[in-house]
């Protein structure tokens, strides 16, 4: 679960509705209010003292949920503001880093993801932003460490008109995660995220193209209707059962990793 799907709710309301629907991770984004019965100002991100991280953590473990990635955040222009989100990203126990870099920055982040080991996966929201089109990013990655790849949008995609699975087989082997999403058309007037399957994402051909690729990493789930804001979870129990339908093998443990 992406947490802005619950952008209404506190990160603890999140972590519980999320377990409720029988997941086991989240991904974390900054800004969210961590708890009704602490401070509005406390917020998840990577200023977190060490303290209120052994309380988050601590209700993770409660829960029984695991946060393996964070962002879309952004990490600073500076060397010891990335190594603030990357040290916090480690004792969080966090893989990936989501985030829209600059081009300055890619020395620095190259740098510190090899010395951590903390993947960075690289996001495309729509037209404006700097990496709305997948040739932009994938000019970017050439040469790069193979833990700096791709945060695969695939309604960020749609708004700008663009075929998710094209974008996926054009990013192949680059792709460290996926905001997946489904949309009821393309472009942006009158279209609005819908469950999995029922709108024109073609989500058993994103799948389908996920699993010829060998992508292992996570399917995070963010849902973004406005007016289900409050309700999601009608839309993403409809759009899991999706899922669940056109997978043909489920709950299977990995034993060998790609180098």
């Amino acid at each position: 679960m992406q947490g802005w799907t619950y952008r209404r709710y506190t990160f603890f309301e999140a972590l519980d509705r999320t377990k409720a629907l029988g997941l086991s991770y989240i991904q974390a984004y900054p800004g969210q209010r961590i708890s009704k019965e602490l401070p509005a100002s406390l917020v998840f991100n990577h200023q977190l003292t060490d303290e209120q991280i052994v309380m988050i953590k601590g209700k993770l473990k409660e829960v029984g949920l695991q946060i393996v990635a964070y962002g879309v955040v952004d990490t600073g222009r500076t060397e010891s503001q990335m190594r603030q989100v990357f040290d916090f990203a480690r004792k969080m126990g966090i893989r990936t880093i989501v985030t829209e870099p600059q081009d300055e920055d890619y020395v620095v982040l190259e740098k510190l993801v090899k010395e951590y080991n903390i993947q960075i996966a690289i996001h495309n929201h729509p037209e404006p932003a700097k990496y709305a089109y997948p040739l932009t990013v994938l000019k970017r990655l050439n040469n790069l460490d193979s833990r700096i790849g791709v945060c695969a949008d695939t309604g960020h995609w749609m708004r700008c008109g663009l075929d998710p699975v094209e974008c996926l087989r054009l990013l192949e082997d680059r792709v460290i995660d996926v905001h997946i999403k489904d949309r009821s058309d393309f472009g942006t007037k009158g279209a609005e995220d819908v469950a999995f399957g029922s709108g024109k994402a073609g989500i058993k051909d994103i799948l389908a193209e996920l699993t010829r690729q060998d992508y292992d990493g996570y399917l995070t789930i963010e849902y973004e209707n406005e007016k289900n804001v409050l309700n999601p979870e009608p839309d993403l129990k409809k759009g899991l059962a999706f899922i669940k339908s056109v997978t043909y093998y489920d709950g299977y443990e990995q034993l060998l990793k790609k180098e």
